[in-house]
């Protein structure tokens, strides 16, 4: 089991360092730099990440009275912002995988600062868990290696090394999707007696709605064409599942009912997100005329 563990680990790691690669390789400075400088993107999306959706984890819990461990796992979630699964989720709906890379490093980076005071506020002012504390330093590490540094180096490419980083990114491409499988099968085969355990519960329920609404306000909560704002909608409903497992383990002892509720809560999510992303990529690839007869 040790062994799997580990390969499996291995294989997140190289599928969130090679989708941020495969993002990276794909923009160009300029189109990253209209990004950071669109202000009004950046605010609303801000917003709905670091405010909107951890009172929607809060809101949601209260409404489904779930147990304690599940709503620690529920607000945990909702509090951790810029998973990984977002630029993959841009890249499957053929979305603005420009924006939504970027602003996935962005959002996971401020998160790391963000997420134990946001996570503490809620717990202590529903009288749930306890204080959550965090290396901070070691999470903004992660993100930097994990995210941020592929992403530089596939964009240092696509701006020094154009043909290369063009050659490139098909098999980078497939590397990242060939290792999303992966991971979701892994998630699936792994937790699946966590899951199975809450099939009597409102968890996997309240995680799908804490996703679905996400991606709503998201959505709604962003500027430019439609294409970018479902990308921010899919950013959005995708939560980084690493700061909350660091809570889980230093400030409630890895106990395995929260464990289990948060890896429900994460697979309900992806489960709520990813048709989401399937519908709206078979709708921009449907050929113009069929569009029309419709």
């Amino acid at each position: 089991m040790e062994t799997l563990h580990l390969l499996f680990n291995a294989v997140t790691v190289i599928f969130i360092a090679a989708t941020m690669f495969a993002a990276g390789l794909g923009t160009t400075v300029a189109a990253l730099r209209s990004v950071f400088t669109n202000i009004p993107l950046l605010v609303l999306a801000l917003l709905a990440n670091l405010v909107v959706v951890p009172l929607l984890g809060w809101g949601i819990g209260m409404l489904f009275g779930l147990p304690a461990a599940a709503f620690i796992a529920l607000v945990l979630a909702a509090s951790s912002p810029g998973g990984p699964f977002g630029a993959k989720l841009a890249m499957v709906q053929g979305g603005d995988v420009v924006a939504g890379a970027a602003m996935q490093v962005l959002l996971a980076t401020i998160g790391s600062l963000t997420f134990a005071p946001t996570a503490n506020g809620i717990l202590s002012a529903s009288g749930v868990g306890q204080g959550v504390s965090l290396d901070i330093a070691a999470l903004v590490g992660t993100v930097a290696l994990l995210q941020l540094l592929p992403f530089a180096v596939g964009l240092l490419l696509r701006h020094c090394a154009t043909p290369t980083a063009r050659a490139w990114h098909p098999p980078a491409t497939t590397v990242s999707n060939v290792t999303f499988l992966i991971v979701l099968a892994g998630m699936l085969l792994g937790n699946w007696h966590d899951v199975l355990a809450l099939l009597g519960s409102l968890a996997l329920l309240a995680g799908f709605v804490l996703a679905a609404a996400a991606f709503a306000a998201g959505t709604l909560l962003t500027t430019g064409p439609p294409v970018r704002r479902t990308t921010m909608g899919g950013i959005a409903a995708v939560r980084n599942a690493g700061p909350a497992l660091a809570a889980i383990g230093i400030a409630f002892s890895g106990q395995p009912a929260i464990l289990g509720a948060l890896a429900a809560v994460l697979l309900s999510g992806l489960a709520a997100a990813l048709p989401i992303a399937a519908v709206l990529n078979s709708r921009r690839n449907r050929p113009p005329t069929t569009r029309r007869a419709r």
